[in-house]
């Protein structure tokens, strides 16, 4: 009787909860929007403390080996913060040197662009006329277009004049978020470094903490989780940046067998946003081919079918052997784990979405393997 009232409170507060949310869905929106944005920072710190645990640990056994003979202890003590230091200067210097590479190169290839808008114009009208001429042999009809340089320079000088109003609210907005932005990238580097630097004492604490609240059978559950996301959320991280490596090292290697331009940059790129799954691909090569437009179209053409026939290489070949199975989910949770981590993290979501749910799966896979054999349906369903 006790339980069945339990149930029916908590159904009927289930019920009025569900009531107030759906009657005012867009305070509710705010309030979750407002939630995330204070997580952010710390879901960017736990995402570049996995990404750089996977460089700390090689130099800490590196430190190791090179003081193994030491009589003195006076190392070990220098060991995590040399170390530490020393790994996220690699990591911020890789960040670094890809936007100061990358974004100057596309604001230089943007201002190409416009200023020799005129002449592609002119190349495209003359093109377009060929083909209305030749669609014509053969009885075809195609409308002519013609387009003046003047007249189009006009249309958008217009356009921006029509809202300059508008794309000034743009700017500052832009202005505010990348500054928002920054501030979040600076909070999540340095949780990042607590991290890193304290990671046995978190855990001894955790430990504490959960035997002192918790069952042991609890306790023991709870630590099983805790062991198996850790290895997954490791396993994904470094497939992930050895895959990246490989990515840049074979694109750069393409890239100069057909002596296309950029290739050092545009490799770099490539690698990095390989770290991003399912949609990093896209971004590298949207990027990569737009930068080596303007130089020659007919490689940039080359370059995506190039990148077209890698990615393939990389589905079938290195991403099964370098990730192998450490993800151990069907693609399509993938995907929905890359874009819903996106959407409510950007980047850093993208990247630990996948060994999110990949933890998560293998939970209620377990959970829903233990219910079936209890049922006595192993086999049947």
């Amino acid at each position: 009787m006790k339980k069945k009232l339990l149930y029916g409170m908590i159904l009927v507060a289930f019920a009025i909860v569900l009531y107030i949310s759906l009657s005012n869905t867009a305070i509710i929106a705010r309030m979750l929007k407002g939630f995330f944005a204070i997580l952010l920072p710390f879901v960017l710190g736990l995402s570049i403390a996995f990404i750089v645990n996977v460089l700390l640990r090689q130099l800490e056994r590196l430190w190791t080996f090179i003081f193994r003979k030491a009589k003195k202890d006076t190392h070990l003590k220098a060991k995590r913060p040399v170390c530490l230091v020393v790994s996220i200067l690699v990591f911020l210097g890789l960040i670094f040197a890809l936007i100061f590479m990358v974004v100057p190169q596309l604001f230089a290839t943007t201002k190409t662009l416009i200023a020799d808008m005129p002449g592609y114009l002119d190349n495209l009208n003359k093109w377009w006329g060929g083909v209305v001429e030749f669609a014509a042999k053969y009885g075809a009809q195609i409308p002519e277009i013609s387009l003046d340089a003047d007249k189009t320079t006009n249309f958008f000088g217009k356009l921006i004049n029509d809202n300059k109003n508008a794309i000034f609210d743009t700017t500052i907005g832009i202005t505010t978020s990348l500054a928002t932005g920054i501030f979040d990238a600076v909070l999540g580097i340095s949780f990042s470094i607590y991290i890193l630097a304290e990671k046995e004492m978190l855990i001894r604490w955790s430990k504490k903490i959960i035997y002192a609240y918790c069952k042991e059978e609890k306790a023991v559950k709870i630590f099983s989780i805790a062991k198996l996301t850790n290895q997954t959320f490791n396993n994904f991280i470094t497939g992930q940046l050895i895959e990246a490596v490989i990515i840049g090292v074979l694109c750069f290697i393409g890239m100069s067998i057909f002596r296309m331009p950029y290739a050092s940059i545009i490799s770099i790129l490539v690698g990095a946003t390989a770290l991003i799954p399912v949609l990093g691909a896209y971004i590298g090569t949207g990027v990569g081919a737009f930068l080596i437009l303007l130089v020659d179209p007919v490689k940039a053409l080359i370059f995506v079918l190039f990148i077209i026939v890698l990615q393939q290489l990389e589905g079938n070949l290195i991403y099964p052997k370098v990730v192998g199975k450490s993800i151990g989910i069907p693609g399509i949770l993938v995907l929905a784990a890359v874009t819903i981590g996106g959407k409510l993290f950007g980047v850093a979501g993208m990247i630990i979405g996948v060994p999110t749910c990949a933890v998560l799966y293998c939970i209620i896979k377990e959970n829903v393997g233990k219910k079936l054999e209890e049922k006595k349906l192993i086999g049947k369903v």
